[in-house]
């Protein structure tokens, strides 16, 4: 699947490393519907790359919401040939508190329905998309055989894999994303949709640019090689990769700089 062809629905579009994948798909000619929260900021973006964007503001937990962002897509550019999913939330609570107070139920719930039902609730409705697109243009399934369709591409993180203590929502929220990869791999392969994963690392974000400088500069010293947060080019620049390379299908890569949390 070549970008320049193709058009996407990025949701966390306007910020962090969605705004960089959004950057990215336009710098290849693709376009672009980036759905996100933050209005102001999702327009500007789309003033400043032009005709092959558009915004919509967009609760991934929503039916609704991301059906409007699929069907602008349907009706701007002519259909998806993908999404890549960037939107998601951080919930830090221990499970018991220093007086031994059991963790906010409602907090850590939060934080699974947005990075994990969220992110299936954007997979469903995107393939629905695709999958009718397909079948109306290769009426019969042998015409699916090797035809690269489309792309689902979901963030999980390492914490999925090195959850710390306190990360228990969002720890076992990105595990249950990595967890969907392979089965929706296997189940949208009649259709000739791939799905991958992206487990990024500590990265130069705006939710990492709020921790203290103390703790930002030991993260960065515990990574092996390269020393320093990850770019958010860095990301995008995979997730170009993933696009392109057909044969990335049903798998969950680590961008990590090789760091192992303890």
């Amino acid at each position: 699947m070549q970008v320049q062809a193709s058009s996407f629905l990025v949701t966390g579009g306007a910020s962090g490393l969605g705004e960089a994948v959004v950057r990215g798909i336009s710098a290849q000619g693709g376009k672009v519907v980036i759905a996100d929260l933050n209005e102001s900021a999702g327009q500007a973006l789309v003033d400043e790359l032009g005709d092959n964007a558009r915004f919509v503001r967009c609760d991934i937990t929503s039916g609704d919401d991301v059906q409007a962002a699929v069907a602008m897509a349907e009706e701007e550019f002519g259909g998806l040939q993908g999404s890549i999913n960037c939107a998601g939330i951080a919930v830090v609570q221990k499970l018991l508190d220093r007086e031994n107070n059991p963790a906010d139920l409602d907090a850590f719930s939060r934080g699974v329905n947005i990075n994990l039902v969220g992110s299936f609730n954007v997979a469903r409705l995107v393939a629905a998309s695709i999958a009718k697109r397909v079948a109306a243009s290769t009426p019969t399934e042998d015409n699916t055989v090797n035809a690269d369709n489309g792309i689902i591409i979901n963030t999980a993180s390492i914490a999925a894999f090195d959850g710390q203590v306190g990360q228990a929502s969002y720890a076992s929220s990105k595990a249950g994303v990595v967890g969907l990869t392979l089965p929706l791999a296997r189940e949208l392969a009649r259709h000739g949709i791939r799905v991958m994963t992206i487990a990024p690392g500590v990265f130069a974000t705006p939710m990492m640019q709020s921790i203290p400088e103390k703790a930002r500069e030991q993260l960065e010293a515990g990574v092996p090689y390269p020393k320093r947060l990850g770019a958010p080019d860095e990301f995008a620049r995979l997730v170009m990769h993933i696009i392109d390379n057909a044969y990335l299908n049903g798998e969950v890569i680590r961008l990590d700089g090789a760091i192992r949390m303890v």
